[in-house]
Parts: structure tokens; C-alpha cells; sequence
């Protein structure tokens, strides 16, 4: 957990304060130590060895959080509200406001649940005293601001939120890590609202599904991880072929195959892009922060039924899971645009109803099946404007056009970059989703050191926007950020424009988030680089 009173959205790059029931994981995080850290261990088992790797000068206590647990509760689990009480007392809680905390969460559990807990709150706070642990004596002072209404929300939660408000009324899914919150958030939520939410048995079924409910003129989304995204191929390629509004949400994780499932990684950017068979129109979108999640799903929505395209949402784990404090989102602001819909009196007018009409901007005007006078054939073929099957080869050469015009006339809807820093600067960073708060962090501390840098924050991958390869071209040095091994965005930017001999990589595929002085750090080898290479 990180606090401050200004925004942000990393992990800080030194830890002020670890808690660790086992030894191995004061071995695992003593790099990010310092000699102003305090380590609370639990010394069930002896106190820490002196390989430790805990720097001189750091602060340790060692508390016997899993024999008070069995002794007084019989369950070593009771050790995490024990220890609860003694980080509460390090970062400067008041007792009574961690016991009516204690009340709200185990409260709905059972009167037997609270007991037990508020009595190990009250275990904590008595070995807390006896290790000379006072709110006074903590790491910080708490001090009283004026309140104000605030929203604890993740990226995946401002997806779903943002769907629902977007008139999103059909959600299908698969469990799938982690994804799933999105799934589990609108369960709750979208049946208040008249929508409607079904988990089926794989990724074929959803994608198959939501296929079937984007046709009667539903809005609705899917959301899946890597495996379950290349499951629902085949059926990508029937909304491209069909004209099929979808919006797909991926939060992308460690792969390939089940790779690691709760580790970050941006490595489906290729897949978004470029997945499945055949040629098709689609667009690929990357909020980078929860404001953005919601936002963009709004933007995702109404792009998905106007140019009767699927829509990605590349989320990563990080953005997905991470729990951030945003000002509240106002859903009045939302507007909605369901595209050129046709109704019984509007085709009781026209002479002809050509589903697949050949038109300037590409776009076909659509009646949802079932509406009266509104017949029309849906298939996985090509086929003429009415839908019948064809293999003519005009046929074809226009159908094709007619889909690929789409990319050129959304391009004034589809959400622009957003530089940050300054805008002269002649170091640029580039990066998507996570790598938002560590980017933003970096500028702050490059500046500190002399360093003028500035971020260009893409929000549209696919299709790819003039403006971030042009920004390649403007800079002295590009470095893109991003979290898999082969430079995936790197590589599309230079495929589409950007000047290659000018772009650098900066790669984590470890499944740990980059720290902003890590990445600081790696900047500079490059600048360094690049100048030995000059002299």
C-alpha cells in the first residue's frame, strides 16, 4: 500500500514499512530497504538471522504473532488482525478508530467473527505496548482535513461502471484471472438496471454468445485474460466479417499458455492487433489510469455501434487489480451515440433494405434482428449487400474496401494522446496502462537531476494515430515502456511510421512492476549510451 497526499498510481520505490510472518520474504524485498525502514517479522521461530539482508540502521521488532494466534485463538490466521494492530499503531491510527474499523468489516460476518477479532485487535494493541509501540512514537502524525467525497475504485471496476452507465445491458464471461472482477462487479450491479449478466462454460460460448446479443442491438461486452482472448478467435473473425458490434476487454497477464496468472504484462498487444484470420476493421484502445478505464469503455461502446466494428480495451493486471483513490466520476457527462439504428418506421420507408449497403464512410445503416422489415442474413462468408453468400470477385474488392474505409472516417472519434511534462523536451517516454504512474514519477525525479523529459500517453493502439509516430521524429532520444519481452508496442509504432532508429526499449517481463528510480535509472544507461556512441 502506498499514501500520500498527492496522486500516485506506482509502487513506491523504497519500503518504508514490512510486515513478514516467514524470513524468506525479508530475503526476497531487503534491496528495497533503507536504513529509515522498520521490519516487524514474526519471531515464532526465532529472531531474524544476521544474513537477513535488513541494512544497518533499520529498525526491527520481532513480535510472536502465530504463537499468541494458537495459543488464545486455536487458528493461525487470527495473527493477521494481531498484526493488524501493530501497523496501526506504526503509521499512527488511534486505537478507537482501528476498533470501529475492526466493527465495519467483521461485523457482517457473525457475532462469534467480531469477537474474536476485535479480541486479537486488543491482543495486538497489549503486544504493541510491550514492544513500546505508541500512536505517538509511530512513522507518521495523522492530521484532520476537510473530507470530501472520494471513489476507492480499480481499473476493472471503472470498466464495469463505465459499461453500465454507457447503457451496456448484456455481459457474458468466463472466469478468468484477472478479469473476473468485471464479471463479479456487474453481477451485482447491471440486473438493477434491466441487464442482464450470464457466466458459460468456456471462452468459445462467451464470445459465441455475445455474438447472438449484439445482434438484436444489446449493447455488450466480454472481458478475458490471454488464453480466453485466443480462444474467442474464430469468433472475432465472424463480428469482422458480419459487422458485429462487440467491445472485448483483455487484462493482459504473464503468458504464454497459463503463464502467471496474477503477474502483470503487456504482451497481447500483437494479438489485439493484428489476431485472427483474414483482414478486418477493429480498434484497440489503452486507458492508463481508473478515470480512463471509465471513459474510454463509454468511448468503447458507442465506437463498437457506430462503426459496427469489435472494440479491445487493453487493460494489464496491474491497472485491472490495483485499487487507487479517484475524485468522484460524474455519470451525467456520458453520452451515448448508438450509430445509424433503423426502426420499423424508418424501414417501412425505404424501398430496399440492404444490410450491407455500400456507403461513403463504410458504415452500413443496421436493424436489429427482429425488427419488423428489417430481414436480413448474417454469415461468416462474404457476401453481397444483402448478406447472400458470393465469391464474385467485384463483390469482394468492394466489400473489402467498404470495411477498411471504416478505419479512415472513426479516426476524428477515436481518443487522442496526452503529453505530459514539457513538450520542448527532447527526451520522450512512451507507455500504456500501468506504466502510467512509474512514467509520471520519472519525470519528476529526471527533472530533479537536470533532466528535461516529457511522456506521450497513446490512448489509441489500433488504428494507429499519426501523432505517435510523429512523435518519434521529434524528440532526440523515444524510449517506449512496456512490460513484455519483444518490444510489442515498440515494434507496431515503427512498423506504422515511427523513426526506428531512434526508439529504445525499456522491457519488464519479470511479472514486477518497474519502480520510478528504477526506471529513472535505466533511462539515464540509455542517454549515456547514445552519447558514448556520438563520441
Amino acid at each position: 500500500m502506498r499514501a500520500s497526499k498527492d496522486e500516485h498510481l506506482a509502487i513506491g520505490s523504497q519500503i518504508d514499512l514490512i510486515v513478514v510472518f516467514d524470513h524468506s520474504a525479508i530475503e526476497k524485498n531487503a534491496h528495497r530497504l533503507n536504513d529509515r525502514s522498520v521490519v516487524i517479522h514474526d519471531s515464532s521461530g526465532g529472531e531474524l538471522p544476521p544474513n537477513s539482508g535488513v541494512p544497518e540502521g533499520a529498525r526491527v521488532i520481532g513480535i510472536p504473532f502465530s504463537r499468541h494466534a494458537i495459543r488464545v485463538f486455536r487458528q493461525d490466521i487470527y495473527k493477521n488482525s494481531v498484526s493488524s494492530a501493530v501497523i496501526g499503531r506504526l503509521i499512527g491510527l488511534r486505537d478507537d478508530d482501528m476498533h470501529q474499523s475492526f466493527e465495519k468489516r467483521f461485523g457482517r460476518r457473525g457475532a462469534q467473527a467480531l469477537e474474536y477479532n476485535l479480541d486479537a485487535l486488543k491482543l495486538g494493541h497489549e503486544l504493541s505496548d510491550e514492544a513500546g509501540l505508541t500512536a505517538d512514537n509511530g512513522l507518521y502524525e495523522i492530521v484532520g482535513a476537510d473530507p470530501h467525497p472520494q471513489m476507492l475504485i480499480t481499473g476493472n471496476e471503472a470498466v464495469a461502471f463505465g459499461f453500465m452507465v454507457a447503457g451496456g445491458r448484456f455481459f457474458v464471461g468466463y472466469p478468468i484471472t484477472p478479469s473476473t472482477d468485471i464479471m463479479e462487479w456487474l453481477e451485482k450491479w447491471l440486473p438493477k438496471f434491466g441487464g442482464i449478466v450470464r457466466q458459460v462454460e468456456d471462452e468459445l460460448s462467451v464470445v459465441n454468445m455475445a455474438i447472438g446479443a449484439a445482434l438484436t442491438g444489446t449493447r455488450t461486452m466480454v472481458a478475458t485474460s490471454g488464453p480466453g482472448l485466443s480462444l474467442m478467435q474464430e469468433g472475432i473473425g465472424q463480428l469482422g466479417m458480419a459487422e458485429i458490434p462487440l467491445v472485448i476487454v483483455d487484462s493482459q497477464r504473464s503468458g504464454p499458455s497459463t503463464g502467471m496468472p496474477t503477474k502483470p504484462e503487456q504482451s497481447d498487444i500483437n494479438l489485439l492487433v493484428y489476431g485472427g484470420h483474414g483482414d478486418f476493421p477493429r480498434v484497440v484502445l489503452a486507458p492508463s489510469t481508473p478515470e480512463e478505464c471509465f471513459g474510454i469503455t463509454v468511448t468503447a461502446c458507442n465506437l463498437a455501434e457506430q462503426y459496427q466494428v469489435p472494440v479491445f480495451i487493453a487493460l494489464d493486471q496491474g491497472l485491472s487489480q490495483n485499487l487507487a483513490t479517484i475524485e468522484p466520476i460524474d455519470p451525467q457527462q456520458v453520452e451515448i451515440n448508438r450509430g445509424d439504428r433503423l426502426d420499423a418506421d424508418a424501414l417501412a420507408a425505404m424501398k430496399t433494405y440492404k444490410r450491407y449497403a455500400f456507403t461513403e464512410n463504410g458504415v452500413s445503416a443496421f436493424a436489429p434482428a427482429g425488427t419488423p422489415g428489417g430481414m436480413s442474413l448474417v454469415t461468416g462468408n462474404e457476401h453481397d449487400e444483402f448478406g447472400q453468400v458470393s465469391t464474385d470477385a467485384r463483390n469482394r474488392i468492394r466489400m473489402m474496401h467498404k470495411r477498411q474505409t471504416k478505419l479512415r472516417t472513426m479516426q476524428p472519434d477515436l481518443p487522442s494522446a496526452i503529453t505530459h511534462g514539457s513538450d520542448t523536451a527532447d527526451v520522450g517516454l512512451i507507455g500504456v496502462g500501468m506504466t502510467y504512474g512509474v512514467i509520471i514519477e520519472a519525470l519528476e525525479i529526471l527533472d530533479d537531476r537536470g533532466i528535461s523529459a516529457q511522456y506521450h500517453q497513446p490512448r489509441t493502439l489500433w488504428p494507429m494515430l499519426d501523432e505517435t509516430p510523429e512523435f518519434t521524429r521529434c524528440t532526440g532520444c523515444t524510449i517506449v515502456v512496456e512490460y513484455n519481452a519483444t518490444g510489442q508496442l515498440a515494434r507496431l509504432i515503427a512498423a506504422h511510421g515511427g523513426d526506428e532508429s531512434n526508439i529504445h526499449s525499456i522491457l519488464g517481463f519479470d511479472g514486477v512492476p518497474l519502480r520510478a528510480h528504477e526506471l529513472v535509472q535505466r533511462v539515464i544507461e540509455i542517454l549515456d549510451s547514445r552519447r558514448h556512441k556520438v563520441a
